[in-house]
């Protein structure tokens, strides 16, 4: 079903609004133009279809316990949020994230980016593949699927790396606790990938119970990675830690051919080899317009 914006929010019901604009002030990202009226259009009216759904995830899982004659057991429901680089999953986790856990039914709300699970750049270095970062094969993919396995199959605590993108790179020795949550989100470029119908192995979305896609035209997702990258010069890259502290001082001019041969060589080039592709299999898709801003929603019925 294909809903435009008007229609969708009005899905929403008589959803109450748990949020206010310090709170989205606080959660969307560099760039970013989330308003509080889109939270109310857009993610109010999701957090309600997440909620029917992790309800009706429970029921089944207590159905099949009770057929067992087992114990009920605590299986967190799992979603998957996929999309570019630049085009606002991060925001859309995080505000997901705080809608969800302010429902009574779920109060615990995990969020794991898969960017922890990037070889760490030595290893990246070692084997030529610096300049293919997010793409899949610069992704511990096996850790990343047994992460996933071991939260649902709800051990009492599972660690996940944690990544840095001032330092562009995963934290050593750093770890972040997912400790029985009630929903996991997963959010990362190239979460909702499988093989293909002969393929054997377990694939990361294999454990996903909803998963969402953040669309847009390939051409405004440029234009938003470059306008960041430009924002970035006097914030992040100012920190002396910073991997792309040499791009602090570059003129808007060098900022921007520099941003763009980036996004040519690696984030467009891998949108459109392997993000991109998996869109058709995503619950859900935002589709978003020019100015950042959802137009309309996709939703898979069957």
């Amino acid at each position: 079903m294909t809903l435009p914006r008007d229609a969708w929010a009005t899905l929403r019901s008589a959803t109450p609004m748990t949020l206010d604009q310090r709170d989205v002030d606080q959660l969307r990202g560099t760039a970013d133009s989330l308003t509080l009226d889109e939270v109310a259009d857009v993610y109010l009216p999701l957090s309600r279809l997440l909620n029917l759904y992790v309800a009706a995830r429970q029921d089944l899982h207590r159905v099949t316990d009770t057929f067992l004659g087992s114990l009920a057991a605590k299986v967190p429901f799992v979603i998957g949020i996929a999309g570019s680089v630049a085009v606002g999953k991060s925001t859309t986790s995080r505000i997901l994230q705080a809608l969800l856990a302010r429902w009574p039914d779920h109060p615990e709300v995990a969020l794991v980016t898969t960017d922890g699970f990037l070889w760490p750049n030595a290893e990246l270095e070692r084997r030529g593949l610096m300049d293919r970062k997010g793409f899949p094969e610069a992704y511990d993919v096996a850790s990343l699927v047994h992460f996933i396995a071991a939260v649902k199959s709800g051990e009492p605590e599972v660690s996940a790396p944690v990544y840095d993108h001032v330092i562009y790179d995963v934290v050593p020795n750093e770890r972040i606790v997912v400790s029985q949550p009630d929903v996991l989100i997963v959010e990362g470029l190239n979460v909702l990938q499988s093989g293909s119908s002969s393929d054997e192995r377990v694939f990361v979305s294999d454990y996903f119970d909803f998963s969402i896609y953040v669309d847009a035209d390939e051409a405004d997702i440029e234009r938003w990675y470059v306008e960041r990258f430009r924002t970035l010069r006097g914030t992040a890259f100012r920190d002396p830690r910073s991997y792309f502290s040499r791009y602090a001082d570059l003129d808007d001019d060098e900022a921007n051919a520099t941003a763009s041969d980036i996004w040519r060589r690696i984030n467009g080039r891998n949108l459109r080899d392997n993000v991109l592709p998996t869109r058709s299999r995503a619950d859900l898709i935002l589709q978003k317009g020019p100015d950042h801003a959802v137009e309309q929603v996709l939703l898979r019925k069957l």
